[in-house]
């Protein structure tokens, strides 16, 4: 039980595009009300977009996040499966299929797999970011703040996800890429523990102990509340995370962590670093479940497993 399984990535890259394609509406929603001006709550935020821009400004960025994001789960959950099976058998040499699961493995697999998000997912949401924020209405009191752009006025930044790549690299170099990285660091490390963490232990107590594995309702219930959870909580360095990514489309603004914190609080108070806390926690239920559905149920079909195994 302690060697290095593959299905354990192939399934997270099945569950990564599921919940990619459940979760991007709200998502662009998030990342307006973090990052934007001018939208309010998030009814408001909903009605402009769709006014503005239609539905299919809900799905804006979708196709790089469909793809990259889906790599990005893979590795996530096969990181954090790998790494728990690993300590296990580290600390058991031989553990059984049904011993019980040990926080401490749990915690440091959970870690281990936020800090290698981190690497993989700074670009992919800097990129998703910037595609969902360059429609934001560019407000004549912003002009002060050095603009990226001279005379942009309604032209958008990016023309799409390579060109966006591209124009980041030519203008901040490779480490552009990464800007934002400390913050979701942050929000990544706590955020999979709380995460991977409540999902195992809610999906064992709602499964009946005569079952073997956890059902598929049990998987939904649990991965949708472990979601709302760790998005919730997440939700204050998810703003300054957001805040720092979108910076640098039109202005540069803030110049680090510290100062994004800083600044945000000395003209929107501590509220701000609760906004979109209700489309986080919204998002994140049916984002997860459709995660963790996809996850399961994939590593089910390709063991030939009557029931789901959680990772």
């Amino acid at each position: 039980m302690g060697n290095f399984q593959l299905e354990d990535f192939v399934a997270g890259w099945i569950g990564g595009a599921a919940s990619v394609i459940v979760g991007h509406p709200l998502d662009t929603v998030k990342a307006r009300l973090q990052a934007g001006t001018g939208y309010g709550s998030t009814l408001r935020c909903i009605r402009t977009v769709y006014r503005r821009e239609s539905v299919f400004g809900f799905f804006k960025g979708m196709a790089f996040p469909l793809t990259s994001i889906a790599v990005y789960n893979s590795v996530v959950f096969g990181v954090f499966s790998n790494t728990q099976r690993f300590l296990s058998h580290h600390r058991c040499q031989e553990p059984e299929a049904g011993s019980p699961r040990v926080l401490s493995d749990l915690l440091l697999a959970s870690m281990v797999a936020g800090v290698v998000s981190v690497g993989l997912g700074a670009p992919v949401d800097l990129i998703k970011i910037r595609l969902q924020m360059q429609t934001q209405p560019f407000r004549e009191a912003n002009l002060g703040l050095k603009p990226r752009v001279a005379a942009l006025g309604e032209q958008p930044a990016y023309q799409g996800p390579v060109h966006c790549i591209i124009t980041i690299v030519r203008t901040e170099g490779l480490a552009g890429l990464y800007r934002g990285a400390s913050a979701m660091l942050l929000r990544d490390v706590p955020g999979y523990c709380l995460y991977f963490i409540p999902y195992l232990f809610l999906s064992d107590w709602i499964t009946p102990e005569a079952h073997t594995g956890p059902s598929t309702c049990a998987v939904w219930l649990a991965g949708g509340m472990a979601g709302a959870i760790s998005w919730g909580t997440a939700t204050p360095m998810d703003v300054v995370k957001s805040r720092l990514q979108a910076d640098g489309v039109y202005i540069n603004k803030y110049k680090g962590v510290l100062d994004c914190i800083s600044q945000s609080y000395q003209k929107e108070g501590l509220k701000v670093f609760f906004r979109g806390i209700t489309v986080n926690a919204v998002r994140g239920f049916p984002m997860s479940a459709a995660m963790f559905l996809g996850y399961e149920l994939s590593l089910q079909a390709i063991r030939g497993d009557h029931v789901a195994t959680s990772p």
